[in-house]
């Protein structure tokens, strides 16, 4: 992390172009031979701190508390989490906002970015199969087609509605704090990320989350 937080801070203060793998290197006081046995390249640095964020997300889900419905589980998380001085605080969100915009503008780091948001989604997915079928007494697997010659007992796979709840959910998450990033507003109030996905999650609210 320590490496990544380097790469950040390079980042932001003299822009991604102009950031090579050795400056982040001699950032972290480790050698360029070190960086690259952990990366391919610069824009991938900061891959722990983009899955970080994406960490904090998905675990307010899976610990929020059981009674809470799939719609209040999601909300509550997006407080815990976006809300700046208890997930972030709001320097730290003003390094996300600089992070986000330089992945619009870089296609290698955009990439490192959809990459991550993609592990998210299917975190979330095994969560949410967590949080309505373990209450039914099955277990669960994030594997959706089990080897059925195998003789190993498999959990139950996650069903494929689960998937596309995640995916709703973390589309809502993620396109507030995109567009959250392109604007100048300050990361708390109705204008800030909180706001934006809670906004993004009622415009949803007659998803079917999968409860019964």
């Amino acid at each position: 992390m320590e490496i990544a937080r380097a790469a950040a801070a390079l980042f932001v203060r003299q822009g991604l172009r102009a950031t090579r793998a050795e400056d982040i290197a001699q950032a972290a006081g480790i050698a360029p031979r070190t960086f690259y046995r952990y990366f391919a390249s610069k824009e991938e640095a900061v891959a722990p701190l983009y899955a970080a964020g994406a960490e904090r997300w998905t675990q307010a889900v899976r610990e929020a508390p059981p009674a809470l419905t799939v719609p209040e589980a999601l909300r509550h998380a997006v407080r815990q989490t976006l809300t700046p001085g208890l997930g972030v605080s709001v320097s730290s969100w003003e390094w996300v906002r600089t992070l986000i915009r330089l992945a619009d503008a870089s296609p290698a780091l955009r990439k490192v970015w959809a990459e991550v948001c993609q592990s998210s989604e299917k975190r979330l997915a095994e969560i949410l199969a967590e949080r309505l079928l373990l209450s039914r007494g099955q277990t669960v697997s994030a594997d959706p087609d089990p080897d059925p010659g195998d003789n190993v007992a498999h959990p139950a796979p996650i069903p494929l509605h689960l998937h596309f709840a995640a995916a709703v959910a973390g589309a809502a998450v993620r396109v507030a704090v995109e567009s959250w990033s392109t604007t100048t507003s300050p990361p708390t109030g109705p204008t800030g990320p909180a706001a934006l996905a809670l906004q993004n999650l009622e415009a949803v609210g007659e998803f079917e989350w999968g409860e019964e």
